[in-house]
C-alpha cells in the first residue's frame, strides 16, 4: 500500500476517489493473493507430511487429530496470511476516507496515510521483536528503515 500511495504522491494529482479505489482494489487483491497462495502451499505441505506419517505408522490418519490438523491448519494460516495485510491496508486508507468525507486534516491525506503506514510498519517490527525476544526499539527501527528506503527508492524513480 505504501508503494501505491507514494506513486500517487509523486505523480500528477488525482482525485481522492480514484486514489481510494485504486488502493482498495490493491488491498483486496493483496488479501486474496495471500489467502490463496498460503492455502495452496500449506495444504500441499500438510498433506505431504500426513502421508509420510501415515506411511511410517502404516495406518490411516485421516480421522485422527493429525488428519484434522492437516485439513484445518492450512485454512487458518491462509486467513491470517491474507487478512493481516488487508486489515493493515485498510488502516492505512483511513486518512483518505476521512478526507473524502470532508473532515479537516492537519496534513494532506496522502502524507497522513504514509505516516500511518510507517507507524504500522514500526509496530510490526515491535511485534516481531516480542516473538524473537529481542530489542523492540531496534527491531521497530529496522523495519521502519526498510520502509523509508523503499519510499525513497520510489521517490527517486519518478
Amino acid at each position: 500500500m505504501l508503494g501505491i500511495i507514494m506513486g500517487f504522491l509523486i505523480s500528477t494529482p488525482a482525485e481522492l476517489s480514484v486514489i481510494i479505489n485504486a488502493c482498495l482494489g490493491a488491498a483486496i487483491a493483496l488479501g486474496m493473493s495471500g489467502i490463496s497462495s498460503a492455502y495452496i502451499s500449506e495444504a500441499a505441505e500438510r498433506r505431504h507430511d500426513l502421508l509420510n506419517l501415515q506411511n511410517a505408522m502404516l495406518t490411516d490418519l485421516q480421522q485422527s487429530a493429525h488428519g484434522t490438523a492437516a485439513r484445518w491448519v492450512p485454512l487458518l494460516i491462509a486467513l491470517v496470511n491474507g487478512l493481516a495485510p488487508l486489515l493493515m491496508s485498510l488502516l492505512i486508507l483511513v486518512p483518505l476516507w476521512l478526507a473524502d468525507l470532508g473532515l479537516p486534516l492537519p496534513l494532506s491525506p496522502l502524507y497522513l496515510a504514509i505516516m500511518v503506514a510507517m507507524l504500522l510498519i514500526f509496530l510490526l517490527g515491535v511485534f516481531l521483536a516480542q516473538i524473537a525476544n529481542i530489542s523492540w526499539l531496534r527491531s521497530g527501527l529496522q523495519t521502519l528503515l526498510v520502509a523509508i528506503i523503499t519510499a525513497g527508492l520510489i521517490y527517486m524513480a519518478a
